[in-house]
């Protein structure tokens, strides 16, 4: 896609806090993050904003009951009423609606608004739809429309993968997306699913008998797209021990690859257990 000459329109940005942007390129770049609430028993937090990821898992230690829901409808339209004059534009990018209702609250409170607004169903969160956004905002500064911009996210959102090794599929199956058998057959067995992301929805991938061999699928994945991706996340629930074994691996097969690791938000902490373990990547493509 070649830079326009048209003059630059302004451009809000309304995401979720599973998008892992840092806050800082979040304000200079006009991009406002709405957070997800953690419920832990009666307690509710805003992801990132109330709670540190080191809170999280001393108090996932003491709670039998934890879990995640998506920010109330007013807060989204009490944004949206307060950018719909200042900018020319909005696009509105969240995590997956297959996996959470914030894109329907973001949508539906646009409408309320009388926003006009470019929604984007990123189909994923964390790494990938961090860099959908970079993107984005890039082809913006190149004088960009919203809607050309969302065509470009689209074919990202097309490219993208994202594999699991989930610790814990306890909440998992409470969230219903894991199902029942497939929870005994992992405790009784002792198997670690991998599952992925398709579609949006999650999918279990595999099942493999030990974490070892586990490990070593994820990378046999990455190596059938190495050759057409820039680079490759690795991202941790409180586990960097294995996050960097994982990265010497990489370094080792893949030298020219750039490699990131990164912690994951907390409601992945949350849903998938501490210790989960996860790569990412968009491949390379032409249109």
């Amino acid at each position: 896609m070649k830079a326009r000459s048209d003059p630059m329109k302004s451009i809000a940005w309304v995401t979720d806090s599973t998008c892992t942007i840092d806050p800082e390129f979040a304000r200079d770049h006009h991009i406002y993050i709405v957070p997800l609430r953690l419920v832990f028993g009666d307690e509710c937090y805003k992801e990132t904003i109330d709670i540190t990821n080191d809170e999280v898992y001393q108090k996932l230690a003491l709670h039998a009951k934890a879990g995640s829901s998506q920010p109330p409808i007013g807060e989204f339209v009490e944004l949206y009423e307060s950018l719909k004059d200042k900018y020319d534009e909005i696009i509105a990018i969240h995590c997956s609606s297959k996996l959470s209702g914030t894109y329907e609250n973001s949508m539906q409170a646009a409408e309320m608004a009388e926003a006009t607004v470019v929604g984007i169903d990123s189909n994923v969160g964390a790494f990938p739809l961090r860099e959908m956004i970079l993107k984005g905002v890039e082809l913006q500064q190149q004088g960009h429309s919203a809607l050309e911009i969302k065509e470009e996210i689209q074919n990202m959102i097309d490219h993208m993968e994202f594999f699991l090794i989930p610790a814990n599929l306890q909440q998992l199956h409470r969230s219903g997306r894991v199902s029942g058998t497939q929870l005994v057959i992992s405790n009784l067995l002792k198997i670690h699913l991998i599952i992925r992301f398709d579609k949006g929805k999650i999918i279990v991938q595999d099942k493999i008998r030990t974490f070892k061999k586990a490990k070593q699928k994820l990378m046999d994945y990455m190596k059938v797209d190495v050759e057409k991706m820039k680079g490759i996340c690795i991202m941790h629930a409180n586990n960097i021990v294995e996050a960097k074994e994982i990265e010497k691996e990489i370094a080792v097969t893949s030298p020219h690859l750039k490699i990131e690791i990164m912690t994951f938000i907390p409601v992945v902490g949350i849903l998938a257990g501490e210790g989960t373990i996860g790569l990412s990547w968009i491949n390379k493509y032409t249109k």
